[in-house]
């Protein structure tokens, strides 16, 4: 890679990695924009959104936080086990659901699992997402996509416990307090507040995004779903009142660095390429020793290799 002789760092403010230490960032401390994300621990759907969320943090993460939101609302839950008519879907039902998101989207999640597994709740699942959080937002956010990678790539069991240390280890978690926090007091009332913001807002489908502008009171903007991604920009510029300057945009390399383990899809999106060039950048990585592919139902999945 081409790059002047300097020592990258990275940012936490902005969230991203290879910014140059010599360059004066102009970057406000206070962030305006709130997002409430509103998902489901099963939630195919929130899963397939990860590429437009990655974009958007490498892009414009100075001007908004994110805070997670576990829908726990019985209506949510059912969403992806009801009918229009309201009748109970079979397994095959919502297995053939998951596999046309992943078709679509890009976002591989295996059907097989709903065949393979018996499933009444996702609870203890949304519970351990709200006690990964106890340990701070980013853990929590590392945790949420251990998770996503164990249900949608592996077909593991989210609501068994192992299943749970295992990805709270991944994530680089301190698992004697993450396992005393799946029991506990404090990760319970986190659970029940979002659950009680979930029925405030009105919110009855996942994935469903509000966003709010922190220094006034009018109401945010309630999105459902997902929209092209000129969308999503149009709602921060309404809520900014001006037009949001992007980040300099780090190399695929540093983005990789950043997040270790990533789709095609994610990389296409985040880099404006079509998955055909995506994938010949990070084959071109691979010859270098640089990552590894790891071959998944629907594409492929690349990792870091230090």
């Amino acid at each position: 890679m081409n790059r002047k002789d300097t020592t990258t760092t990275c940012d936490q403010l902005l969230g991203i990695c290879g910014l140059d230490p010599n360059e004066k960032h102009h970057v406000k401390k206070h962030k305006p924009i709130e997002i409430y994300t509103f998902i489901d621990p099963l939630c195919a759907d929130c899963w397939a959104f990860e590429p437009i969320l990655k974009k958007l943090q490498i892009q414009y993460s100075r001007y908004f936080r994110i805070r997670i939101l576990v829908a726990g609302r019985l209506e949510a839950w059912n969403a992806c086990k009801k009918t229009e008519k309201g009748l109970t879907k079979t397994k095959q039902e919502i297995a053939k659901i998951w596999e046309d998101i992943a078709s679509k989207s890009g976002m591989s999640c295996d059907g097989d699992f709903w065949l393979e597994h018996d499933l009444n709740s996702p609870y203890l699942a949304s519970v351990a997402i709200k006690a990964a959080e106890l340990q701070g937002p980013h853990a929590g956010k590392r945790f949420l996509r251990k998770m996503r990678e164990a249900l949608f790539l592996e077909k593991q069991d989210i609501t068994n416990q192992q299943v749970l240390l295992k990805c709270a280890e991944q994530a680089k978690l301190d698992l004697i307090e993450f396992k005393q926090d799946l029991t506990s007091k404090n990760a319970l009332e986190a659970l029940q507040s979002d659950v009680h913001t979930t029925h405030e807002m009105g919110v009855d489908v996942v994935p469903t995004f509000v966003f709010f502008n922190v220094d006034n009171e009018e109401d945010g903007i309630k999105i459902t779903g997902k929209y092209p991604y000129h969308v999503y920009e149009g709602i921060l510029e309404d809520l900014l009142g001006f037009k949001p300057e992007a980040n300099s945009m780090i190399s695929l390399e540093e983005f990789l660095q950043l997040y270790g383990f990533v789709s095609t899809i994610e990389v296409a999106v985040v880099f404006n390429l079509t998955e055909q060039e995506a994938e010949k950048k990070l084959k071109a990585l691979m010859l270098q020793q640089k990552v590894e592919s790891v071959p998944v139902k629907y594409g492929m999945f690349w990792r870091t290799l230090n």
